[in-house]
């Protein structure tokens, strides 16, 4: 039986707790690396690490609001001081919140950009000089298709995911000589707690039922439904193989064909 294509190495995915970020561990665990999972919530990320555990793979908790620089410098050296070495890293944490532009409140401005954008500066800021000095990382950094297009009432989220892919391609070209791969997966509808959140918006808003509300987001795929997390971090562990070294400055959309660009 061949080994785990990611036997031997050491991964940090933020925003662990549930959702994507759940399913990105669970999946580079399932491949081989030992995971360091960070989130706030603490008794969400040792059930998680209870089932990481199970699969025979080493598993740390880190609590950890990544919107705040000391807490992410105190995460990263406690991930690398424990591992040794960090050759993954999946900035995943966000939010997302909706509201019309014309009344919309500086501080969901503030929080949609600190929690999907600067977090995610300041983890890779926290981790990059590791991956430099052992010439060898790969950081894949959770986007959406709102990194490409936008949308009625998420103003704040898309100018923060534009600036994600943004940010991924300008490191991309900074740090490729050291060895490290910088990329973005772009999720379109996921089906999370997070889409069920905004289903539920949704139908408040417009005094359609739960169901019809989800079938709205289903339809802007193509396919017709929403995607799965176990989709996205299928694409993420792609990314973190060796045999992905090529893939460099790149976001790939995960959406039924929605986004086509």
């Amino acid at each position: 039986m061949d080994e785990p294509v990611l036997k031997g190495k050491h991964a940090l995915v933020t925003g662990a707790g549930r959702g994507i970020g759940r399913a990105c561990a669970i999946a580079l665990a399932q491949a081989g690396a030992a995971v360091a999972i960070a989130a706030r919530s603490r008794p969400e990320l040792e059930t998680l690490a209870a089932e990481i555990k199970s699969l025979g793979v080493r598993t740390l908790v880190c609590p950890c609001d990544v919107t705040d620089r000391e807490q992410v410098e105190r995460m990263a050296s406690a991930a690398i001081a424990d591992f040794g070495t960090l050759e993954i890293l999946v900035n995943n944490a966000g939010s997302a919140k909706s509201v019309a532009f014309l009344d919309h409140p500086d501080e969901i401005w503030h929080q949609m950009l600190a929690v999907n954008l600067t977090s995610t500066y300041y983890v890779t800021k926290a981790i990059a000089p590791a991956m430099v000095k052992q010439r060898n990382g790969r950081i894949i950094n959770v986007a959406s298709t709102a990194s490409h297009v936008g949308a009625r009432y998420v103003a704040a989220y898309t100018a923060a995911k534009h600036g994600v892919l943004g940010l991924t391609r300008a490191l991309a070209v900074e740090l490729v000589g050291h060895g490290i791969t910088v990329n973005a997966v772009c999720p379109g509808y996921v089906d999370t707690p997070l889409t069920q959140i905004a289903v539920a918006n949704i139908a408040k808003v417009t005094g359609r039922s739960i169901e019809e509300a989800r079938r709205m987001l289903e339809q802007k795929s193509p396919q017709g439904r929403l995607i799965t997390a176990a989709e996205v971090a299928a694409a993420v562990v792609f990314l973190a193989r060796d045999s992905s070294f090529g893939i460099n400055g790149q976001a790939i959309n995960i959406d039924g064909g929605a986004v086509q660009t």
